[in-house]
């Protein structure tokens, strides 16, 4: 019984409750489902504004001199991150596509039907805008020593805590439900997903291969157990399958991070909301690699070396401005598959499905890479003789 309490198996219930509902209900059913999901994409979308202010700015007013160093680092480490795993992708790509056989079939899906009504909860402001206000505060209150503006900053991180800790993580089994229930409905489980199964395979393994990299890195930098950060990870892993956002996932991670012994809770406060918007190596390596099989699909050849080196390189500079939403990072870089590649309307299309097909698990690579780049911070952090500021707060 205490299992089920658990945040990891709420998450798999109403994954696998979901999909059983989705799979028989009535479309009358599915119109108050549908219905539900909104209401609560909303009211979790209106929240994450409010996490990345309540978390970013005030670790930063605690690092002290250090804020400016430590977001140097932390873009460094994101775009590096990003880059490097679209080039592996590529690599992979030139290696095993032209052997590949495949057969796109995007069409026959069921619709959903459309909510009963709809209420919108507006963000107070944009993902972005959150998080560029955030660095700024953050950034002039330790310039100024403001004490007042560090005081109120602290005391909002602990409203926001409660926010996430009685509002957004109870009703996050919920939505996971409800969103598997629509996938389910309208036969993308069960009709397209086969279509693309040996592409997805070969990019899900993409992702392991390049977690495995970026956690084995981190322990060797930062002299720590990765595994002891990896180990905690599994409930924001569910999270950010069953949700497809990286921003949507940002307190299950928060939470996951905090239990962890060989990271920092200062390096955590600052690190897990800033790389949940900047670091998404998992969605920039799906996207390499699959705009190559479009690309493939339509076209009947692969782009030249040098028009994917530069989607890669400037992709992972999209990938820092990309929202972490579903399709955030596809949607973002929409012009560089133009405007580089070459691609037309059928291929943005295309591409824009069967990234669908997979956005879960590249959100999930995105969570889980997270705690090896805060792994690195902790370690550099240790090395640099950055004094650590304790923070009493529990998730």
């Amino acid at each position: 019984m205490k299992l089920l309490k658990s945040l990891p198996a709420r998450l798999v219930i109403g994954l696998v409750i979901g999909i059983i509902v989705g799979l028989y209900a009535p479309e009358s059913l599915m119109t108050v489902i549908v219905t539900i999901k909104y209401i609560l994409g909303q009211l979790i979308n209106f929240c994450v504004p409010l996490i990345i202010i309540g978390f970013i700015a005030p670790s930063i007013t605690k690092l002290g001199s250090s804020a400016s160093r430590m977001l140097a680092v932390a873009l460094i480490l994101a775009y590096t991150s990003s880059v490097c795993a679209a080039l592996i992708s590529m690599t992979t790509g030139f290696a095993l596509i032209p052997g590949m056989h495949i057969v796109s079939n995007v069409d026959g899906l069921r619709d959903l039907p459309a909510v009963a009504f709809q209420l919108d909860i507006p963000q107070i402001m944009p993902v972005m805008s959150a998080l560029v206000f955030s660095i700024l505060v953050g950034l002039a209150a330790v310039w100024t020593k403001a004490k007042v503006i560090t005081a109120v900053l602290d005391e909002f991180q602990r409203v926001v805590l409660d926010i996430v800790t009685k509002v957004v993580i109870p009703v996050l089994p919920f939505f996971i439900a409800t969103t598997f229930a629509g996938l389910a409905y309208d036969g993308t489980i069960t009709g397209q997903f086969p279509v693309f199964v040996k592409v997805i395979l070969i990019v899900m393994a993409g992702h392991y291969i390049w977690l495995a990299v970026l956690y084995g890195l981190a322990g060797a930098y930062s002299g720590s157990n990765p595994l002891e950060v990896l180990k905690h990870y599994g409930p924001a892993y569910l999270t950010a399958v069953g949700t497809m956002s990286s921003a949507a996932t940002l307190s299950v991670a928060l939470s996951c991070a905090k239990k962890s012994k060989v990271l920092r809770s200062d390096m955590v406060e600052f690190g897990v909301p800033l790389f949940a918007n900047i670091h998404l190596c998992g969605s920039v390596l799906t996207e390499t690699f699959f705009v190559m099989v479009v690309s493939k699909i339509l076209y009947g050849q692969l782009p030249s070396l040098g028009s994917m080196v530069l989607f890669c390189l400037l992709l992972g500079i999209f990938a820092v401005g990309a929202p972490g939403v579903p399709g955030g990072t596809v949607m973002a870089s929409l012009g560089l598959i133009i405007s580089v590649l070459g691609f037309d309307e059928t291929g943005t299309g295309l591409m824009l499905t069967i990234f669908a097909l997979q956005d879960s698990f590249g959100t999930a690579c995105n969570v889980t890479g997270d705690g090896a780049l805060t792994l690195m911070l902790t370690g550099y952090a240790k090395k640099h003789h950055i004094k650590e500021e304790k923070i009493t707060v529990n998730l």
